[in-house]
């Protein structure tokens, strides 16, 4: 049984991510191919490890200050994890196989912890682990955020947090061993996926206080076990705390305003647009594609409240039950938005604005932390319809299914992106730039298109980039910004992208272009023929270089003829 739930999570995360199986080089994630393709970015920076490169913070993007890889989402451990997939077949590859992957892992983690650890019924916890692995708000974050949905570890970390609670004969050795775990698998959440980490934390927290409250278990074995997991995580994680908020490049402050990304209250009761049975009218009460987080439908949370009061005594549960409210208030924003309408009416999570760490948190994802507690509620009652009676033996089942129907993903949409030009893919770089030299895409990558940074991760980001898409501090005061004000040349050339129309250079534009190359220390500007306006920015750069070179599908012009 085992095994066939694994297989089943791994069939049903592989036709989630069809559309980009069958040729992941030209197919993108067409509600959100800007990340995708900063996350393969991230990935192939990852490999630079396999050759001896450790570093936090780097220059290889947004050249010469470089960023902070740990002040973004930066799938450090993703990317060592699958570097021998990248380095064979490469990052796009990696992202295909890491989108799967996490789906199918968080939900055979959930169900192992349901069926071994909390002894539900296989079914029960097959159930279960369906919807903390599938639930709308993982299939929507798959849409290019491999850390929010790396949550994989999460189940073996309330393993461990189970076992030093509720193992009364173990000694003080099975204590120590369970903290050194937990601090292990709490450091490497930390590079797999920071965010879930902090949801983990505030939704474990919140679970053993209620615990706690309702039945008073004696916590002294929990207490050393964690001080020890404590301990361990602060030595280990110590140094890249401080590279992330106070080392170079480190940025202050949150990027996304918590009003923006708050959810809506109408969203809770809503099917998610990317569910088979999702009304697209609903898209509006969420940020964007990959904020469904709140959409688990009315008849989902019938369900759950109908078998939290069924089985109410079972301090699990209502544990459980006020965990995942609370979260999901959380999840409401410092302002309660219901319809799309702000209301007068302040959420909980006002109480916590301007806390550090709070303060770039997006409220919406709380919900995220929630979707675990659900799923143990439903399983629960499944197992309790299937174990305790007869007459709900098929009923409870049943009706639990019928709930989670509409919930059912299709494939993630995709469409197709012009292929990487081979003059990256092939080699042809190397005669145009150093090795770790720069080379400048024309126009240049930001946040609203960063495409030509998949050029860098092609090569194993083999060369640097300026600008691109990243957080910086950029902002007033040196606080988080997304990406960096764009220097002359790269203003002019996006100009000529966007209206197509090649300008009259003058001495000026020479002279900012001389500049720019200085700074960028720039060995060479490349030009795809897919690029908007096309003919525009070859004469451009043609009047600001000279003449370009034709090399493997792509214009060259190096930087010394400036």
């Amino acid at each position: 049984m085992d095994a066939g739930a694994v297989l089943l999570y791994s069939v049903a995360a592989a036709l989630l991510t069809s559309g980009l199986w069958p040729d992941p080089a030209r197919r993108a994630l067409a509600l959100n191919p800007n990340d995708q393709a900063l996350d393969e970015w991230f990935l192939a920076y990852a490999t630079r490890a396999y050759r001896g490169d450790f570093s936090l913070v780097t220059g290889m993007l947004n050249v010469p200050d470089g960023i902070n890889l740990l002040c973004n989402a930066s799938l450090v451990g993703l990317g060592l994890l699958f570097g021998p997939v990248t380095l064979a077949f490469g990052p796009q590859y990696t992202f295909v196989i890491a989108t799967a992957v996490n789906l199918a892992a968080t939900g055979a983690g959930w169900y192992l912890l349901f069926a071994r650890t909390a002894g539900l019924h296989r079914l029960a916890a097959l159930i279960g682990g369906a919807f903390a692995g599938f639930a709308p708000g993982m299939v929507a974050q798959s849409n290019g955020h491999l850390h929010m949905t790396a949550a994989w570890l999460v189940p073996p970390i309330v393993w461990c947090v189970v076992r030093l609670a509720t193992d009364p004969l173990a000694g003080a050795g099975h204590t120590i061993r369970g903290g050194l775990l937990l601090g292990g698998l709490v450091t490497a959440q930390f590079f797999v996926g920071e965010e879930v980490l902090f949801l983990t934390a505030i939704g474990l927290a919140l679970f053993c206080l209620t615990y706690w409250a309702i039945r008073r278990p004696p916590v002294r074995r929990l207490g050393a076990g964690l001080a020890i997991a404590g301990g361990l995580a602060a030595l280990l994680l110590g140094y890249p705390l401080w590279l992330q908020f106070h080392g170079p490049q480190s940025a202050g402050g949150g990027v996304f305003l918590p009003r923006f990304y708050s959810a809506d209250l109408h969203a809770f009761t809503a099917i998610s647009p990317l569910s088979l049975a999702g009304d697209e009218s609903a898209a509006r009460l969420a940020s964007g594609p990959a904020e469904y987080t709140t959409f688990f439908g009315w008849p989902v949370l019938l369900v759950v409240a109908g078998g939290t009061v069924w089985l109410w005594r079972r301090p699990a549960v209502m544990a459980s039950a006020v965990t995942a409210l609370a979260l999901c208030l959380l999840a409401l924003g410092p302002r309660i938005v219901a319809g799309h309408e702000q209301t007068d009416h302040w959420g909980p999570f006002a109480l916590l604005s301007g806390l550090p760490v709070v303060e770039s948190a997006l409220p919406t994802r709380f919900a995220l932390a929630a979707i675990p507690l659900l799923a143990y509620l439903l399983a629960r009652v499944v197992d309790a319809a299937l174990t305790q009676t007869e007459t709900l033996r098929l009923l409870v089942p049943v009706a639990v299914v019928a709930a989670l129907a509409p919930l059912v993903p299709g494939p993630l949409p995709t469409q197709e992106r012009p292929a990487v030009p081979r003059f990256f893919t092939e080699g042809y770089w190397r005669s145009f730039a150093p090795a770790d030299g720069t080379i400048v895409p024309v126009p240049l990558p930001d946040s609203k298109d960063p495409q030509a940074m998949r050029w860098a991760a092609a090569t194993g980001v083999g060369f640097a980039t300026p600008q691109g898409w990243f957080i910086g501090p950029y902002g007033r005061d040196g606080r988080a910004a997304v990406g960096i004000y764009p220097r002359p040349t790269a203003q002019l050339l996006k100009r000529v992208a966007q209206t197509g129309t090649a300008p009259e250079l003058t001495d000026r534009d020479r002279i900012a272009l001389r500049r720019d190359i200085a700074y960028w220390r720039a060995s060479s500007f490349v030009l795809a023929d897919w690029q908007p306006a096309h003919a525009a920015l070859k004469a451009t750069l043609d009047g600001l270089l000279g003449p370009g070179e034709r090399v493997a599908g792509v214009w060259v012009w190096r930087a010394r003829g400036a």
